[in-house]
């Protein structure tokens, strides 16, 4: 096998899916200070999803309703409160209610630190309400994000272990005839490229290279904004195992092949199961802005010098092909910033290392430089002139 970059394809567009606008939060900030404390919760909203107040008349009170997954979310303001509630789940005669009870007095203990889950005849809601004066952007924003991001894990997990039922059917939109055949072969060749690369590390008993190649191959298909369900869940779990330091690297390589086998394994209609367009209240990724993302690129520098310093372009293009797909994982990143990270990993598709290494390493400067429109700085192309001639 040749040695060369894994192929990347960005994935389709997702519908309706939230799409981040940072100018929204320096003026959510800014009203805050002022203490024009609605104008900050409008903007704190309009930074998570500018659609949702799009036909709003906001002058006065009013409220959202809008599904996550399964749950549904009720957002409403009056002249003096701020409130979030979710139902999300049933309880039926078939629902094991004592392991349900137990683990859900647990989830309000942690992971939760703002909202709870109450329990009202039969339904589960998350809820949680506050004074307008303490709607400060970053207590909205983790609010918000907290009710929607475990209302949307917790029920399928909820479901599938206690026997509860969902609070409704989520409201989902199937692929279209294209769609289905593009995502496929998009997986089909992700889940390739793994049996081949893995095979090659194997071959050239580079077995560290096993890590890199797992954590690329799950990044690309959990970074499918239209992966859902178990599907979703299982590919969390192993991101967060994967990167998780605490736990031995043979070990979590050895857990990384066996997921990787189980998909390779999966047949079409099985992963099409968990595929579909799905409605979004919010992102369930972490807010991003330029100096977060400059921040996060910061931590690299260490390890992206000493590749560079040794010359070893192989680990410097693994290195940021994995950490570029992570922080897609970890932000809800503008489209400027995404389309950079698309566009880089399309680019390098297929080169060999030392063809590569030049243009990942441009576009990582760019991020830990702060250069928002991703164009190449004096900096960054002397370094390139110096190093790559």
């Amino acid at each position: 096998m040749k040695n060369v970059l894994p192929k990347f394809e960005r994935p389709i567009q997702g519908i309706d899916e939230p799409r981040t606008e940072v100018s929204h939060w320096d003026k959510a900030m800014d009203a805050y200070d002022a203490k024009d404390f609605r104008k900050a919760l409008i903007e704190t909203i309009n930074y998570m999803n500018p659609e949702l107040l799009g036909n709003k008349d906001t002058s006065n009170g009013f409220s959202i309703t809008k599904g996550q997954g399964s749950a549904e979310i009720h957002v409403e303001l009056n002249e003096t409160t701020f409130s979030v509630k979710a139902p999300f789940l049933r309880v039926t005669e078939a629902t094991n209610k004592v392991a349900l009870f137990r683990k859900i007095a647990e989830v309000n203990f942690n992971p939760l630190t703002l909202s709870q889950i109450h329990l009202k005849d039969d339904t589960l809601w998350f809820e949680y309400e506050m004074p307008i004066a303490l709607c400060q952007p970053y207590k909205v924003y983790d609010v918000l994000r907290e009710i929607c991001v475990y209302a949307d894990d917790y029920d399928d997990e909820f479901v599938e272990k206690y026997k509860a039922d969902f609070y409704k059917e989520a409201n989902v939109q199937p692929l279209a005839g294209e769609e289905i055949e593009k995502v496929w072969g998009q997986i089909s060749d992700i889940l390739t490229d793994y049996q081949n690369y893995s095979a090659f590390f194997k071959e050239k008993r580079w077995d560290a290279f096993q890590w890199d190649i797992i954590v690329i191959s799950i990044l690309k298909i959990v970074n499918m904004p239209y992966v859902h369900g178990t599907l979703r869940t299982k590919l969390q779990e192993y991101v967060y195992n994967m990167f998780n330091g605490q736990i031995d690297f043979q070990h979590r390589i050895d857990k990384g092949i066996n997921l990787m086998q189980k998909l390779c394994a999966k047949s079409k209609e099985d992963f099409m199961k968990d595929i579909y367009h799905a409605d979004a209240f919010i992102s369930l990724k972490w807010r991003s802005s330029v100096q977060i993302l400059q921040d996060d690129a910061k931590k690299l520098e260490n390890t992206v010098t000493k590749y560079v310093n040794d010359g070893d372009n192989f680990s410097l293009c693994y290195f940021l092909q994995y950490n570029f797909q992570y922080m897609l994982y970890n932000f809800n990143v503008e489209e400027l910033h995404k389309n950079a990270i698309y566009d880089v990993l399309e680019n390098v598709s297929g080169l060999e290392p030392q063809k590569a290494a030049p243009k990942l390493l441009e576009t990582y400067y760019n991020f830990l430089n702060g250069n928002t429109k991703m164009a190449s700085n004096k900096g960054s192309k002397g370094l390139f002139a110096k190093l790559f001639g």
